[in-house]
Order: structure tokens, then C-alpha cells, then sequence
């Protein structure tokens, strides 16, 4: 069966019947990437144009093409209903967790969780990295996972101990995950589009991000450089977004936390990132520490599902209850 994606359309590779698309056109596009309907509907004509050299007018009327190959109109809800059965869910290993978030870290959406150094963040990240290889029967989606790692916290070694407390062969496991060290927020970015090279070719079902802004943080300091810096990230989650949408996987991006001094009640740590991130992140969740091995996992924000807490363990299996 094709995955059809969650805007509707068969994501065909036959590109042939789109209006300006000869044998040089369609050779532009597979060249850049763009070699089925579904990433050419989902891409802009400024995008699409800077890619592969086409005028913009061009590019417009192959995206329009495209958009109307995929039906990509109004539809009744009973049938978003019927595309909702395809997104997929994966476990965190712990059934409060998977509880709070409706089942687990779903395809076809962001979910971003924030928190304070040692609130379990990068924990979590290897873990949902080792079960997603797991069968569905047991909260995986048998499929691989690509890790971006923009802090040195990704650890073979804990793969290996986690894969080992389910059952999995570690060798195996650890050849399930591609890895790449993001140097600054231009290779993350990079490391984002390369992403969809690897997308194409394995049964990748989770890619994460660990962590989404700390490159971005460094790379522009001091106010007079926030409007670049949040141009910049926002193209790069709309392009992970995207990635979800065509391709059927889920997103998972930690984010730093800073103190506000301001906050005289309550909890002082606010995310990284501002609206932006606020918004393109369709879960939200704050990590924060407990006694001993536990932490506590407060769901901020949801499409579908309520405000509420979870508490969870750490512990040398991964995460449990």
C-alpha cells in the first residue's frame, strides 16, 4: 500500500501530466529532490524556483498542477477522520507518558519538549529512538530513526542498554539509527534537507532533533540579531513539518529552558525559541526533576488532548513507570 499523505493524494512518483513538465523539467526536479507529487503540492514557488532554477511562474503552475493531481481541496471531516488513521503512535516506555500524550509521540506532528539540564529531554530522545523499532504490537512502528545531535548528547552506549531491557539485538539497533553532529545552525539545517535523502531510501519513522535551538542561541547573540534568528528557525520547523506531513514520520525536538527574573510566582523557566516554536510545535511538553529517579512531565500545550501531569522513572532500562 502507498502512503497517502495527510493533506490527501496518492504520493505518487509518475510526476508525467503536470503542466510545463517536460523530460528536462522532471530531470531538474528529481535532481532537487523533488520526485513526487506530494513534495511538490507541499513546496512554495519561491522554494521550488531557487531549487531547480525554474521562473517562478513556472514553479507556481507545477505546484498548482500538482495541488490539483492530489485533490488538495476542501473535504468533509469524516474523511480527515479516515486520513487520521494512518498517523502512527510510538511509546515513550512509559504508559502515564503515552497516556498524557494520547498514545505516544505521533507521525505527522512536532512534539517538543523542554526543560532544565538532567529533566530527562535526551533521555527520552534514545529512548523513543530504540522503540520505534519495536513492532506496533509493543508501542514501536518497526522502522529506523534519524538523529540530529547539536549538543555531543547522543550515547551509543545507552542504546545498547535500552535495546538490551527489550529484547533487541543492540548491534542491530544501533544500525537502525543515523546519526549526524550538527557544528552550528547553517549544518543543522543542512543536516535537516540531507535528512530527506535518508527518508527516501529507509523505513525512517522518527527523526529527532536534540536540541532544536541551542545552535541558533549561539549563533546569533544580542537582540539586534532576534529577527534573523527567528526567520531562520522557523524555516527550518516548517521544513521538518513538512518532512512529517510527506513522509509520515514523527518529529521529536528538545528545546532549552531560560530563568526569567521577572517571574516572581510559579515556576520561573520559560522555552527557548518564542512563538515561533510555540506555534509549530503541535505538543508542548515541560520536563522538570522529581526525588531520586523520577520526573515529572507537564503537557502544555495539544491539538486534541487536555492539560495534564505524568511522572515517569529514569533509570538504567530507559524510561518507565
Amino acid at each position: 500500500m502507498k502512503y497517502k499523505g495527510s493533506r490527501g493524494g496518492d504520493m505518487s512518483k509518475d510526476l508525467s501530466g503536470l503542466p510545463g513538465v517536460g523530460d528536462k523539467t522532471l530531470e531538474k526536479l528529481k535532481e532537487s529532490g523533488y520526485d513526487n507529487m506530494m513534495s511538490i503540492a507541499a513546496a512554495s514557488a519561491g522554494e521550488l524556483s531557487a531549487a531547480t532554477g525554474l521562473g517562478t511562474e513556472s514553479a507556481n503552475k507545477i505546484i498548482v498542477g500538482a495541488r490539483q493531481k492530489l485533490k488538495m481541496g476542501f473535504e468533509p471531516a469524516s474523511e480527515v477522520l479516515k486520513k487520521r488513521g494512518l498517523v502512527g503512535k510510538i511509546s515513550t516506555g512509559s504508559k502515564a507518558l503515552d497516556v498524557l500524550l494520547g498514545g505516544g509521540i505521533e507521525t505527522q506532528a512536532i512534539t517538543e519538549m523542554h526543560g532544565a539540564y538532567g529533566s530527562g529531554k535526551s533521555q527520552l530522545a534514545h529512548q523513543l529512538a530504540v522503540n520505534v523499532q519495536l513492532p506496533k504490537e509493543k508501542g514501536g512502528m518497526g522502522g529506523k530513526a534519524i538523529f540530529i545531535d547539536t549538543e555531543q548528547t547522543f550515547r551509543p552506549e545507552r542504546i545498547q542498554q535500552m535495546a538490551e531491557s527489550l529484547g533487541l539485538d543492540p548491534k542491530k539497533a544501533m544500525e537502525n539509527i543515523f546519526v549526524a553532529r550538527a557544528y552550528n545552525s547553517d549544518h543543522q539545517v543542512l543536516l535537516a534537507e540531507k535528512a530527506e535523502d535518508v527518508l527516501k531510501k529507509e523505513n525512517v519513522k522518527l527523526l529527532i532533533v536534540d536540541s532544536v535551538t541551542s545552535s541558533f542561541r549561539s549563533d546569533y547573540t544580542g537582540r539586534g540579531t532576534l529577527a534573523d534568528r527567528q526567520q531562520k528557525l522557523n524555516r527550518h520547523l516548517h521544513r521538518l513539518q513538512r518532512l512529517a506531513d510527506v513522509y509520515n514520520v514523527a518529529i521529536y525536538i528538545t528545546n532549552q529552558v531560560m530563568s526569567r527574573p521577572d517571574v516572581l510566582f510559579g515556576d520561573p523557566t520559560a522555552p527557548i525559541g518564542g512563538h515561533i516554536l510555540g506555534h509549530q510545535a503541535t505538543f508542548r511538553v515541560y520536563l522538570r526533576k522529581s526525588k531520586g529517579d523520577k520526573r515529572i512531565a507537564k503537557l502544555i500545550d495539544s491539538p486534541n488532548m487536555p492539560e495534564g501531569e505524568a511522572i515517569f522513572r529514569l533509570i538504567t532500562e530507559g524510561v518507565r513507570d
